[in-house]
This record gives C-alpha cells, sequence and structure tokens, in this order.
C-alpha cells in the first residue's frame, strides 16, 4: 500500500529512462539535483542516456534498466528521466512479473521501492498498480525543475508521508464518490484498455489529462471508453490539464476540448471535477495510484482519505 515504506533522505533512487530518448539534458540534471539536494542518493542506472530512434534504448535495454532498478536491494525508489513515448513496450512479451518475486501469480516486489512519473509511464504505473509497488503519477526528472515550488514540496509530501493538500478545480455537480485514484495519460491509458494490463477500474475515481491532441482525437478516444464500458464502471473523474489541444475544424465545424469533454462525459451522472493542477505544460500536482480519495462534485475538490 502506498502508506508504508516512505521515503526518506539517505535512501538510494535509481534513475531510468523507460520511454523517449533523452534530450532536455539542462532539465534532467536540475531534476537530479533537486532529489539530491533533499538528501537522496540518486544512481544514474546504465543505459539512461542511449538513443534507437526516438526511444532511449532498444526494448531490451530498456527493459534491462527496469529489471536493474527492481532488482536491486538497496533501491528504495524509481525515478523515470522523461516520458515521450516507448513505455508500453516494454510490457509486450515480457514475462515482468517473473522480475518481482519467485511466484508469478502472487509476486512481491525484493524490495519495496517507489515508481514516478507521467505521461507516458503511465504504462508502468497501471501496470505495477496491480501488485505492492507504491507509485506517484507526478513531475519527472526532467519536468521537476519547472515545477512551481508548492508543487515541488507536495510530491516530497507525498512520498515522505507528509500530508498533502486537497486539490481545486471546477465541480460539475452530481455530489461526492469515494474510490482509488487511478490517474493517467488519456492517450496512454485508452492503449492499455482491453489487454491484461489493464487494471480493474471497477469503483476507481479516473485522473486524466493530456497534451497536443486534437478535440476530435478525445472525442474518439473518450468514445472507445464509452464503449467499452469503462466509464460506468467509475465512480467519478477528475481531470487535469488538456493542454495543446487546440480547438482543430472538421466539416466546418469547431468544438473546443472542454466541449468534447462535456459532451462525452456529462451525461455520466458521477461526480466530475474540471481544471485541476496536474498534466502538462503547468503545475503538475503529485497524485497516488491506488490510493483512497474523495471527489467532490459540488465544491471541485480532490482530496486524499488520510
Amino acid at each position: 500500500m502506498l502508506n508504508q515504506n516512505w521515503l526518506k533522505p539517505g535512501d538510494l533512487l535509481q534513475v531510468i529512462a523507460p520511454s523517449g530518448c533523452l534530450r532536455e539534458l539542462d532539465a534532467f540534471q536540475k531534476g537530479i539535483e533537486i532529489w539530491r539536494s533533499r538528501g537522496y542518493e540518486v544512481e544514474l542506472t546504465p543505459g539512461y542516456d542511449e538513443q534507437w530512434g526516438y526511444l532511449a534504448g532498444t526494448d531490451e535495454g530498456r527493459r534491462s534498466q527496469l529489471a536493474t532498478a527492481i532488482n536491486n536491494q538497496n533501491c528504495r525508489g524509481i525515478l523515470c528521466a522523461r516520458g515521450g513515448y516507448g513505455a508500453t513496450r516494454l510490457l509486450e512479451n515480457w514475462q515482468w512479473e517473473s522480475s518481482l518475486g519467485e511466484n508469478p501469480n502472487h509476486p512481491s516486489l525484493p524490495t519495496p521501492k517507489w515508481l514516478i512519473g507521467f505521461s507516458d509511464i503511465t504504462a508502468l504505473l497501471w501496470t505495477f498498480s496491480k501488485i505492492d509497488f507504491p507509485c506517484v503519477h507526478g513531475p519527472l526528472l526532467t519536468t521537476l525543475a519547472a515545477e512551481p515550488e508548492w508543487s515541488i514540496q507536495r510530491l516530497f509530501d507525498l512520498v515522505e508521508g507528509r500530508p498533502v493538500e486537497p486539490l481545486e478545480g471546477n465541480g460539475w455537480g452530481s455530489g461526492q464518490a469515494k474510490g482509488y485514484l487511478m490517474p493517467a495519460n488519456l492517450t496512454v491509458a485508452g492503449h492499455l484498455l482491453g489487454t491484461k494490463y489493464q487494471p480493474d477500474l471497477t469503483g476507481t475515481i479516473l485522473a486524466l489529462e493530456d497534451t497536443n491532441e486534437s478535440p476530435y482525437r478525445i472525442d474518439r478516444m473518450l468514445t472507445h471508453w464509452r464503449m467499452a464500458g469503462i466509464l460506468h464502471q467509475v465512480k467519478g473523474i477528475a481531470l487535469g490539464r488538456f493542454s495543446q489541444c487546440g480547438s482543430g475544424r472538421m466539416n466546418n465545424t469547431e468544438f473546443t476540448v472542454k466541449d468534447v469533454l462535456r459532451d462525452r462525459l456529462g451525461d455520466l451522472n458521477i461526480p466530475i471535477v474540471s481544471d485541476l493542477p496536474f498534466g502538462h505544460d503547468g503545475p503538475n500536482a503529485a497524485l497516488p495510484v491506488g490510493l483512497e480519495v474523495i471527489l467532490d462534485g459540488e465544491k471541485g475538490i480532490l482530496e486524499i482519505i488520510k
């Protein structure tokens, strides 16, 4: 569970690049220094700086980085360098359960450790949420230094076991809901639907964000989620930032992304809160994966239950 095995200064954290190749070197170094300034020992996993096309090395190489961090008895946390694309490829034809214990049906970690990242890292967050692997949907090493101080402090408060403030957005009504929080990038999570890596979303609170997607693509994805029955299983939806999702134009008609979200989600009769401060291109408030929360559609609040 997320409320055990809190991180503390002095712990060893390993850096991996499971997705796109590392380009933002200055931002990357600044992110590392923030963790080190808080007293953590940060170790770069061999291969983190490799490149294979748009990926941070081959699938085998990136799997090796992840497995190395998982099986390091001294490692307490895994910091993802950046997002981009590629984490889902690691899951294909990989018996990842064998890296997590002797019994693949009931895997357990060699030592409890945290996984921190967002965007493309959703593929790993959702996969590992099914086992005893505390995950945080939060800033990557390449984005951490750009976060406001309150967001940086929230990340450390969350992983070190201190209370965090509720997030405030715009409530759409329909009362309150309580459930386990499942934060995700909409596009990445949508490509896990129907696979064995999709977690059970029944009774959960979804927290969704995305970037650089046209409204019609957001429409298409949410329609898929509706037709797959997923949006009728969840208890509530928390919406973060949908940045750089321009209006687009099809058949001389135009919708904004807000129009699409209202149209595709507004009839679900569940609490929905929009405009919460997480996602790309702005403050990215750290969110726990699989921890119980309350979503208040009247007050527009997302609150972690202590």
